[in-house]
């Protein structure tokens, strides 16, 4: 595997950590080999609150995955998302002389015209994605390099995130090992790794449901021409139910994940839950009735999905052709049927798609963003070499490793031996440690 490369993509959420770890094989495709969900601790929608418990849960993750891949990574493409996120779409223009082909100066220096908008000085541009050309008014051109033209125009979609999340974030991947090859938003990476062809050729609105916040992307013929993150997830669901029922937030997701539906219609009509509330009484609820608790919540995240549409680019029945669902949240039984409902467009739940290994894993719509970090790494050409097989040790793969020998056990504390050293079991005056101790026994006999 030496002569591998690999790229990885970390996803930091609020209620999860995921770790892939892709190869690219001869043929330019990903397999995944390596994968790594851990409980997120120390996240609050998309901000780090706790260093030390998400620097933590982020070497979990990735030495999980580690340990599936059978190699070590040191570098990885972060995902970023939440309200300290601002997006906007600047215009650009660049002259081209008569009688010259558009170069790619040409299109850098568009491109860098209309990143020359006033930014606060707290934020950092994390990425200018440019959308489709025009030359001399003509749309529609996705490539003008070669092309003739006097007048080149480009609209730029200008991602940029607070300076201080953005620090606290990478202090903490650094401090677990790793070095941010660069941040990506989520819903950016969401959408390379969930978009057919056919959605790719046409207007699509994807919406990501995490656990605090829900990212929302519109993708115009590929490329991201709007985004947004909004601060409502699916943990306010399980919120919801906690408070209502009375019950503990554990219980509440499980209630919710096993039992729950987003359409009452769509619940068991015949099954009746005994919930047992933090003070021990125990009363009963229909799923029914469950189901009327959640529907209010994800009703009210795609009525926010779509304001911030209607109010960016016009209605979101003209402007797009479908919407596309993927994150933990989308999960829940109905969600898609509620969402067709709010924005009367065709509904899908998404999964990963395009890569290869362990698809039974990660193409769940939970591990979309990760995987999507993994094809953006890929995209920018990041991937790099295998730097060693990792090596299995005590101190990093503690469950895999037999228990010490009496002859290992007497060395701890000697240092490391050099590397091809030999095992022996150390000697003095020509006697093994083993020969010493039998003596010893002989003796007290």
């Amino acid at each position: 595997m030496k002569d591998n490369l690999i790229i990885v993509g970390l996803d930091i959420g609020t209620t999860k950590i995921t770790t892939v770890i892709g190869e690219i094989g001869a043929n330019g495709a990903v397999d995944i080999i390596g994968e790594g969900t851990v409980p997120s601790e120390g996240m609050k929608r998309g901000a780090v609150v706790n260093l030390e418990r998400t620097t933590h849960a982020i070497r979990q993750s990735v030495l999980s995955a580690e340990r599936v891949a059978g190699v070590k990574v040191t570098e990885a493409h972060v995902g970023v998302s939440g309200s300290h996120i601002k997006a906007l779409t600047s215009h650009g223009l660049a002259a081209i002389r008569r009688q010259q082909e558009i170069s790619r100066a040409d299109v850098e220096r568009a491109i860098e015209n209309a990143r020359a908008v006033p930014l606060d000085p707290n934020y950092e541009v994390i990425h200018a994605l440019p959308q489709e050309y025009v030359i001399d008014g003509q749309e529609g051109i996705k490539n003008p390099v070669g092309m003739h033209g006097v007048r080149l125009e480009v609209d730029v979609h200008i991602v940029s995130g607070a300076s201080g999340p953005l620090a606290n974030l990478r202090r903490c991947v650094n401090e677990a090992g790793l070095q941010v090859r660069g941040f990506v938003l989520q819903a950016l990476a969401s959408g390379l790794s969930t978009l057919d062809p056919h959605e790719q050729d046409a207007t699509v609105v994807l919406i990501d449901i995490g656990g605090s916040t829900t990212d929302v992307g519109v993708f115009k013929r590929g490329n991201l021409a709007h985004s947004a993150s909004i601060p409502l997830g699916s943990d306010h669901v399980t919120t919801d139910l906690a408070q209502i029922l009375k019950i503990p937030f554990e219980e509440a997701e499980r209630v919710k994940r096993k039992y729950g539906a987003a359409l009452p219609e769509m619940a068991e009509t015949d099954l009746s839950l005994e919930i047992t509330s933090g003070n021990g009484s125990v009363h009963a609820i229909s799923a029914y009735e469950l189901s009327r608790v959640i529907k209010p919540r994800l009703a009210e995240i795609f009525n926010f999905v779509r304001d911030e549409i209607d109010s960016a680019l016009g209605p979101v029945e003209l402007v797009a052709g479908s919407v596309v669902l993927t994150g933990g949240g989308s999960l829940l039984r109905g969600t898609a049927e509620l969402a067709r409902d709010r924005f009367r467009l065709p509904v899908r739940l998404a999964r990963a798609r395009g890569i290869g290994g362990l698809t039974d894993i990660v193409s769940s719509p939970t591990h979309a963003t990760a995987v999507g970090l993994a094809l953006y790494g890929l995209s920018e050409g990041s991937a790099h070499p295998v730097q060693r097989v990792m090596e299995v040790t005590p101190e990093v793969l503690p469950a895999y490793v037999d228990e010490p020998r009496l002859s290992e056990a007497a060395s701890v504390g000697a240092g490391k031996p050099a590397e091809g050293a030999s095992r022996k079991p150390p000697t003095e005056g020509g006697k093994s440690w083993f020969d010493r101790v039998k003596e010893l026994f002989r003796d007290w006999l």
